[in-house]
């Protein structure tokens, strides 16, 4: 009696074991059915489209320069610079053709031979930007104590992204193109796009501006200085397609 008690005891154990071991065949058998079978003609392109066009943004900075055996006052000579000349350029700005903003401003000390504190020199920036080259231009050159340290051309914010149209819709239509071409050269009928990517080279607020370095004079500036002749050249904005496509 015992023995049959114990067997029919180990027998719902043994079923539960049979349908787990059941069970796990089945779900490896679903899992291996699923599995999915490698791609086929699938090929990697790339292609890009480049729009070339004048520049339309000029950024000059305006700096001056100040030393002194005192920290404190060399920085205060700077600012009342920099006050002074965001007074007299403010009033004339306007909107895109000519935008006025603060620049870099810093004061260093001077070592000596022997490596100890001998002054103080320092540097401030005034920055002027937009369309009107020539407004710009004279602006800055009725500024006193600063000069034209620098100048660059590059894309206004509108411009680039007007011309990113332009190139984008370049870029797609070679990507199509040379994937026609290559899947009439594998000898196929027609492909299907599985992945793109679009990236921009200058795809940004005035991207990578060409800057042209203006000397500097010693002396202070006068106050009826002539206007740095500016003349903007070219640019390119080159968007970039790549992705693959499966071939049919």
């Amino acid at each position: 009696m015992q023995l049959r008690k114990n067997g029919a005891r180990s027998l719902p154990s043994f079923v539960g074991v049979l349908l787990l071991a059941t069970g796990a065949v089945s779900a490896f058998g679903v899992a291996h059915a699923q599995t999915p079978e490698p791609l086929r003609n699938v090929v990697q392109l790339s292609a890009s489209g480049q729009v070339e066009v004048d520049q339309d943004w000029l950024q000059m900075n305006l700096s001056v320069n100040r030393e002194g055996t005192n920290a404190a006052a060399v920085q205060k000579q700077l600012q009342q610079s920099v006050d002074a000349a965001m007074r007299s350029l403010k009033p004339q700005a306007q909107g895109q053709d000519m935008q006025v903003h603060s620049g870099s401003f810093g004061v260093y000390p001077r070592h000596g031979s022997d490596g100890k504190i001998k002054g103080w020199q320092g540097r401030a920036e005034v920055v002027l930007e937009g369309k009107d080259f020539a407004r710009i231009s004279q602006a800055a050159a009725q500024v006193p104590d600063l000069t034209v340290s620098s100048m660059g051309f590059g894309l206004s914010k509108e411009g680039n992204i007007k011309v990113q149209d332009q190139a984008q819709a370049m870029a797609v239509e070679n990507f199509k193109a040379r994937a026609s071409q290559l899947t009439k050269q594998f000898g196929f009928a027609s492909y299907s796009l599985r992945e793109v990517s679009v990236n921009s080279q200058d795809g940004y607020f005035m991207p990578r501006m060409q800057r042209a370095s203006v000397a500097m004079a010693a002396a202070p500036k006068m106050d009826m200085a002539e206007p740095v002749p500016v003349e903007a050249g070219k640019t390119q904005v080159t968007v970039n397609v790549s992705g693959s496509v499966q071939m049919q």
